[in-house]
């Protein structure tokens, strides 16, 4: 999402995750979307700069918030019904998130994006997304990395790393893969919320993974 620049919103990324969406839902597919904000701030490396981790927290939901209203823009002018929710109160913006508001949203043929992280400080948007995909219960949690899947270590940094296909929520927590932070992989494994794991920068993922293809990691 980041611009050329180091920062900001880039146009052409906007444009690759509203394509990958539109494959979704021209697939049939319901899509609910939890996208981040660290192309414009993350609450954590604010702590560490000298911001108040809480307020810090507070900014980054509202990236996340700016990236969903960009994404839902380019959509809609694809002819894809889009809408914004947000945990985070943004009157005349978005509506309000609640579970009963997103699957209304989703039965009603919008992609939904459930933005602003949970509304609270000290959870990620991970964190964010697992709870999300548990209350409109989901079929799959699908997390888009700039990695094809989950590996013994980090395949960016040792060549050695070798992937897994498939392994289940307690393996993945035994061998501390890091798939997500530990409070959203214990909900997920907590309320047995399937998670898939692809490189979400490769045109066309997207729907191969809906079809079933096995280019990522599939945690069960």
């Amino acid at each position: 999402m980041t611009g050329d620049d180091g920062y900001g919103v880039s146009y052409d990324h906007i444009m690759h995750y509203a394509n990958e969406i539109k494959t979704a839902v021209d697939a049939g597919v319901q899509v609910a979307v939890v996208i981040g904000g660290g192309n414009i701030f993350r609450g954590v490396q604010g702590a560490s700069a000298g911001f108040e981790r809480r307020q810090g927290d507070q900014m980054g939901m509202l990236a996340t918030v700016i990236n969903a209203l960009a994404v839902q823009g380019v959509l809609e002018e694809m002819g894809v019904k889009a809408r914004v929710l947000s945990a985070v109160n943004i009157e005349g913006v978005c509506a309000k998130t609640s579970w009963r508001k997103a699957i209304e949203s989703l039965e009603e043929g919008y992609v939904t994006f459930l933005a602003g992280g949970t509304g609270n400080p000290f959870f990620t948007t991970d964190t964010g997304a697992a709870l999300r995909a548990l209350e409109i219960k989901a079929d799959l949690l699908i997390k888009g990395t700039r990695v094809d899947g989950v590996y013994t270590a980090d395949p960016e940094k040792d060549p050695n790393a070798v992937k897994f296909t498939e392994l289940t929520l307690a393996e993945a927590y035994q061998k501390n893969l890091r798939i997500m932070d530990m409070t959203a992989f214990a909900l997920c494994q907590d309320n047995k919320m399937p998670i898939y794991v692809y490189d979400a920068n490769t045109k066309g993922n997207l729907l191969k993974v809906l079809n079933g293809e096995p280019i990522g990691t599939l945690i069960f």
